[in-house]
């Protein structure tokens, strides 16, 4: 013990008003020493517990959700060139997405899909439905797409436990992916999933697997093909054709069906694979003040889309009770998808 904590008994001392010296009439050193030691250990958890704000950073509480360093492979987190039991399906998933993914295809989805016509359900009937999909472009994870949604609701959930309206979009921001299924139109992967970028501009060399776009017909239309294309700098995000997937479909379905969630849930929904656009901080230009103001928030979710993907499962009966109440406060009790 004394080796353990005598180096910081005259610190302690130093540090207190405590004065050892009448103390010390009535027990022995070795009682003193134990005394002292209980006292600083007191006195630095409190120290610990106590801190205060620094800088306008927030201090998180040691329960605070902690990004892991690996992925449930045993490797790096988006690492497209990492050997792993995923990488030439995932290689493959974006060869056929670079290619396909045109500006006049995604007009037409848009267009398609807009008319919501195929099923109405609830919120957590179409959560259900996931237990079906599995996202063939996500190289860290390979289990049933209900628990990322539930793993990312959650690992919010502890650290911004006032943000409701951020627990539902975290539960919500991939339902888009049953557009993979036969009664929404049984699309393809490379239709559905993976990161998106913007369509009749440039395509920036920071897309994964950019190599690709070589044989999209767009790359060779002149007007698509500099820094701003057809728009012009500032637009907004809103204004930019951006390749159609999950993400784009669930803001359509959330709009369309009266959401009350604030517009910066719906901007989260709609870009939160966009990441040239949040992760390597490509097409800035093209953004306005709102989406600057919108893009805090999103990267804040990013973190936890991210990172909380794992092997330990949700259980989900324990927590459905909390977000079914979120889905009755934002959504209507059923939705035309």
């Amino acid at each position: 013990m004394v080796a353990i904590y005598g180096s910081n008994i005259n610190h302690y001392l130093l540090r207190t008003s405590f004065s050892p010296l009448p103390f010390l009439h009535f027990v022995s050193p070795l009682a003193f020493l134990l005394f002292v030691s209980f006292e600083f250990r007191r006195s630095l958890k409190m120290a610990i517990t106590e801190l205060p704000e620094r800088n306008n950073e927030v201090v998180k509480s040691s329960d605070a959700f902690v990004a892991p360093d690996i992925n449930s492979f045993g490797k790096s987190f988006r690492d497209y060139n990492a050997e792993s039991e995923r990488l030439k399906s995932v290689e493959e998933f974006y060869c056929l997405n670079h290619i396909n993914q045109t500006y006049n295809y995604v007009k037409k989805m848009r267009e398609e899909y807009k008319k919501l016509d195929r099923v109405q359900m609830s919120i957590w009937e179409c959560c259900e439905l996931l237990n079906e999909v599995v996202d063939e472009s996500d190289p860290d994870l390979d289990e049933p797409q209900i628990q990322h949604l539930l793993q990312t609701a959650e690992a919010i959930r502890k650290d911004y436990p006032n943000e409701d309206w951020l627990h539902l979009t975290a539960l919500i921001h991939d339902l888009g992916k049953v557009l993979l299924l036969p009664k929404f139109g049984e699309l393809p992967q490379w239709a559905v999933v993976g990161d998106t970028h913007p369509l009749g501009c440039a395509f920036d060399e920071s897309i994964v697997h950019h190599k690709y776009f070589k044989d999209n017909p767009d790359s060779k239309n002149p007007a698509y093909n500099t820094k701003n294309g057809i728009y012009t700098e500032g637009c907004g995000l809103e204004n930019v054709m951006i390749s159609w997937g999950h993400d784009d479909y669930m803001y359509m379905v959330a709009k369309e069906n009266g959401t009350t969630l604030p517009e910066a849930g719906l901007f989260v929904i709609r870009y939160h694979s966009f990441y040239p656009l949040h992760k390597e901080g490509a097409y800035k230009h093209l953004m306005n003040k709102q989406d600057e103001e919108n893009m805090k928030w999103l990267h804040i979710f990013n973190k936890y889309d991210l990172y909380s993907k794992s092997k330990v499962q949700v259980d989900v009966d324990k927590v459905k009770p909390y977000y079914l109440s979120l889905i009755n406060k934002y959504f209507p009790a059923k939705l035309k998808w």
